[in-house]
Parts: structure tokens; sequence; C-alpha cells
């Protein structure tokens, strides 16, 4: 296993397993129902938490054997009709050395956008481009790799924090050349799961692309239309990718 800064893949779990513009944010820096507490980055820290208490459980039950059963394994997702790996994928890390990373670009970079989006749009945007990510692995990584960590979602923060930026004329050249390094390693890195860095990307730019919408647009269709839009082309490639694998390995 091979730990890097927002990407990780495990071939070994595969055994284990077996076993101030015209633009307007919606509701810029608050969240549906959000009192007084909205600019505090909750979400952020929430799901620094969670990642953290997942791998508490991860090293007390094996991390190989908790990444074979639940991380992103083509072959079991195809044949079994595991969807929950899709999700689960992205909150599971196969070091600390791969979780510290993962937490810190999210530290990082999530308190910005979270107060851009509001908690529940962050969190939204955080879990689909995870899944982006996730789907993105499934459809162009080998049947037989299993793959984990939060380099989907991140790379979402990454793709989406890019299109805020310019939207709201911020400085985004740290940004681009953050995602750049990134992308770079996991091409040159040998066991980076590059498919998820790329969807979660992508997935992410396209959310915030809804998210951050010019004014006079009817907002809520806007959003709500974009998300679905997103979450359609998800299905399509991961039932797309499911017919493919059965073909072949069914």
């Amino acid at each position: 296993m091979t730990p890097a800064p927002v990407g990780f893949q495990c071939p070994e779990c595969v055994r284990a397993g077996s076993q101030q513009s015209k633009l307007t944010v919606l509701r810029p820096g608050t969240p549906v129902g959000a009192g007084a507490g909205a600019g505090k980055p909750y979400a952020t820290w929430t799901i620094v938490g969670i990642n953290v208490a997942v791998f508490v459980v991860e090293l007390l039950l094996g991390v190989n054997a908790v990444a074979g059963q639940f991380g992103m394994y083509p072959v079991a997702l195809g044949l079994g009709g595991e969807w929950f790996r899709l999700p689960a994928s992205m909150f599971l890390h196969g070091s600390i050395l791969h979780l510290l990373f993962n937490m810190y670009v999210l530290v990082v970079l999530g308190p910005t956008l979270e107060r851009i989006l509001g908690h529940v749009r962050f969190v939204v945007l955080y879990l689909v481009a995870g899944v982006g990510g996730a789907v993105a692995s499934y459809a162009f990584s080998s049947p037989m790799t299993v793959s984990v960590g939060a380099s989907g979602a991140i790379f979402g923060l990454m793709g989406a924090l890019l299109v805020a930026g310019q939207r709201l004329r911020f400085d985004i050249k740290t940004i681009l050349v953050l995602v750049g390094i990134n992308l770079a390693i996991g091409f040159v890195v040998g066991g980076i799961d590059w498919r998820a860095h790329l969807g979660g990307l992508i997935t992410g730019a396209a959310l915030a692309a809804v998210m951050v919408s010019p004014a006079g647009r009817p907002r809520k269709v806007v959003e709500y239309g974009g998300i679905a839009a997103v979450l359609l082309v998800l299905v399509a490639v991961t039932a797309f990718r499911t017919g493919q694998i059965q073909g072949m390995l069914g």
C-alpha cells in the first residue's frame, strides 16, 4: 500500500477482503435554517472527526481487512451488488500518514468553502464529490484493485474552490498550483488512484457551478436540477461499468 497526499490504492486488500459581482452565492455562508453560528466550520471538523474515528476502527480490526470489506473493489460492486462501497470507501485510509495528508488538506480548504456554501451544501458537495471519485475509480480501475481514501472528496473541494473563486473574483492561483501538484503526483507515483482524483475534481467543480449561481436565475431550480443531473451521470456511469464487469467476469 502506498500513501500519497490525497490518494491511495491497496491491491493487497483484495485478499484480506475475500476473507462581489453580479454573481450571488446561494445563501452565502449560511446553510438551510442556520443561525448565528453559520460561519463556524462545524461540518469540516465533523468530517475530520468521522474520518479519525473510522481509522481507529480500522486499526482495531485490521486496516487491510476493513479496506477489503468496504473499500472500492470493482468486482465486489459489479458482481456482488455491494453498492455501499461507493460512499464507504471515502472514509477509509490505508495508513496514519495517508489519513493525516487528507485531513490536513481538508482542514486547510474546508472552512473557506464551507463559509461560501454553508454547512448543508458543503456536506452535500463533499459526499457527492467523494462518490464521484469512487465512481471514476470503479469505471476506470482494474476490477481486481481495492481503492480507499478521501481523495475524491478532497479534490472535489479543490474543484469547487476553483469555480467559486473564479466566479467570486478570488485569487485562485494557489488552488491551481495545489491541484496541479497533486494531479502530477497521482500520475507519476505508483499506487495512487488518480482516477478518483479526476472524478472528484470534475464532480466538485460541476456542483459548485450550480451552487454558486449567477444572480437573476431561478436559483433553487438551477441548484437542485444541477445536483440531480450530476447524480444521474454518476448512476449512468456506474450502471455502464457494472454491465462491463458482468460481461467480462460474470
